[in-house]
């Protein structure tokens, strides 16, 4: 019995450009996510991260003036900080004002 010579799978890396054009594929309705996932054993969720990411960049490209995805970072990280510096003054108020109530109190009850 001769022995058959196995071929070495090939890993081959998932470059952005890779992964853009089996996204194409299947937007373009070439392909389906089931058969990509097949013929690259890759998980059909993987997939659809693509998918979904792909479509919201290109949303974002589409927008009258666009903006990176690191400008739209910052600016949320901006919006989060300010929100954070308002609660922690709030918080601040609350504990004066708790430790001067709890203060007229002790003075009340004496």
């Amino acid at each position: 019995m001769e022995g058959k010579s196995v071929k070495p799978v090939r890993m081959q890396r998932w470059t952005a450009n890779r992964k853009r054009d089996v996204v194409l594929e299947i937007l373009k309705g070439r392909k389906t996510v089931v058969d990509v996932a097949r013929e690259h054993d890759l998980k059909q969720s993987e997939i659809q991260e693509w998918i979904e990411t792909f479509i919201s960049f290109g949303t974002q490209a589409l927008k009258v003036n666009p903006k990176s995805m690191e400008a739209v970072y910052q600016k949320e990280l901006k919006r989060h900080r300010e929100k954070i510096g308002e609660l922690v003054l709030q918080i601040d108020v609350l504990k004066k004002a708790e430790a001067i109530l709890n203060e007229e109190e002790s003075l009340c009850s004496e």
